[in-house]
């Protein structure tokens, strides 16, 4: 992945935290430019090792200071889930390295396109890979900074000539006001991330902030989300979409769109990246084309495989209450003899403030399985009574009888799943930590 120009070359990037799904895809587009790129990263995994393979750097496992290149034209940019006590961030502030935060690059690169940003408390991944590929559909050739590979094996950032960057804008950091943006979406708006965000409110004018910078917005057509902007809109929905076993059928400006991702979460998610599309200047029948064959992004009901005993497992992202009432609404649709829904909880943070509405939400599924807590950056000492146990409490509450499992660590959930899932069922691993390694663990002889 190169570019002519090489814009960047002589520059030293170094990335804190660069096995993350956003900060690799930085690291993807700074190669590409003609920087040097390094990083590092607590742990090794596969955004690491797609960075390896594709020749953009090797990068390094653990944090130290001697990770830190030496020269004159280095730049430290870290992501927000690292500390300022980190060893490499310190050197950094020793030696005089120019430390940034990851906003800062993203806002220069999109500086450097005409960008597309998705934003919103849900649907954010998804969105942005559909809005790629229906670009990439019309012969456009669009670069992207996205928070999951976005399927048919594309990486989850890409560096291109084509005049387009499409963007997952994130608020949880408060990132997406870095951006310079010319079309954007905004999906919804719940209260999430409860350690950056107050309240709904905070929220809300974080969104209302980000969209008066675009110069046109295409939001979800609901009057508390159409509030929130001043200027050039389009709204769009899909009130009533035709839900088939693993798809759905909508139509949109006249025209039939058929999806092969399952749920009306995504015909609603389609149907915005199609607007997004539009307003770029696609063919609208070469964008609904490729929207037809879209696989979906990298954990957004991902299928795994089939466990030993024949249940169909996929896995999912979902981590918050509305996230996983439409996974579950969509895995409803496949042919299926028990839905077993498999969550764990992700921050305690989060876990503390919604164990109830997350109970609630599994509680549609027949079988209900909770892991504990992933703490992520949090501890758990710093919230005394935190627990999976309170979700699987309230999920046990409102399931009317259906049996409810409470597996606090990965490998004692594999090992009951493993006996209690049959052929014909269908079950869905939901969680934004390493619930994807126990989805793997079922499939695996």
């Amino acid at each position: 992945m190169s570019t002519p120009a090489e814009p960047w070359r002589g520059r030293s990037i170094h990335l804190v935290g660069v096995g993350g799904a956003g900060m690799s895809a930085y690291a993807r587009a700074a190669h590409a430019l003609g920087a040097t790129v390094t990083g590092s990263d607590a742990h090794d995994g596969p955004y690491l090792q797609a960075l390896r393979s594709d020749g953009v750097l090797d990068a390094s496992v653990g944090h130290t200071a001697a990770n830190l290149p030496r020269g004159d034209r280095v730049e430290l940019y870290h992501s927000s889930a690292v500390p300022a006590g980190n060893p490499e961030r310190v050197a950094a502030r020793e030696r005089g390295v120019p430390e940034w935060p990851r906003a800062r690059l993203l806002g220069e690169l999109s500086a450097m396109r005409r960008t597309i940003a998705v934003a919103g408390t849900h649907g954010k991944t998804t969105t942005a890979a559909m809005v790629v590929h229906a670009l990439r559909g019309a012969g456009l050739q669009p670069g992207w900074l996205i928070g999951a590979t976005i399927g048919d094996g594309l990486a989850n950032g890409h560096w291109s000539e084509g005049e387009w960057l499409v963007i997952e804008a994130d608020e949880s950091d408060r990132s997406l006001l870095e951006l310079e943006v010319e079309l954007a979406l905004l999906t919804n708006v719940e209260l999430d991330h409860h350690s950056s965000f107050n309240s709904l409110s905070e929220l809300r004018e974080l969104f209302r902030a980000f969209l008066a910078c675009a110069a046109t917005a295409v939001i979800w057509n609901r009057p508390e989300l159409l509030e929130l902007r001043e200027g050039p809109v389009v709204a769009y929905d899909v009130p009533h979409p035709a839900l088939e076993p693993g798809g759905s059928r909508f139509e949109w400006h006249g025209r039939e769109v058929r999806l092969s991702v399952p749920g009306a979460h995504n015909a609603l998610n389609a149907a915005g990246a199609l607007e997004l599309a539009r307003l770029a200047g696609a063919d609208e029948d070469a964008a609904i084309a490729a929207l037809a064959a879209f696989p979906g992004a990298a954990r957004r009901f991902q299928r795994v495989g089939e466990s030993l005993r024949g249940a169909l497992v996929y896995d999912d992202y979902a981590h918050h209450p509305s996230e996983i009432a439409a996974t579950l609404q969509g895995a409803a649709t496949l042919e299926h003899r028990r839905l077993v829904a498999v969550f764990q909880p992700h921050l305690y943070s989060r876990t503390r403030a919604l164990a109830g509405e997350l109970g609630r939400a599994l509680s549609a599924a027949d079988v209900v399985a909770v892991l504990d807590v992933y703490p992520a950056r949090e501890r758990a000492e710093d919230f005394p009574g935190v627990s999976g146990l309170l979700v699987a409490e309230a999920a046990a509450d409102a399931a009317g009888g259906r049996p409810v499992y409470w597996l606090a660590d990965v490998d004692t959930a594999e090992r009951v799943l493993r006996d209690l899932l049959r052929e014909g069922d269908v079950c869905v691993v939901m969680g934004a930590g390493d619930a994807d390694h126990l989805a793997a663990g079922l499939v695996r002889r």
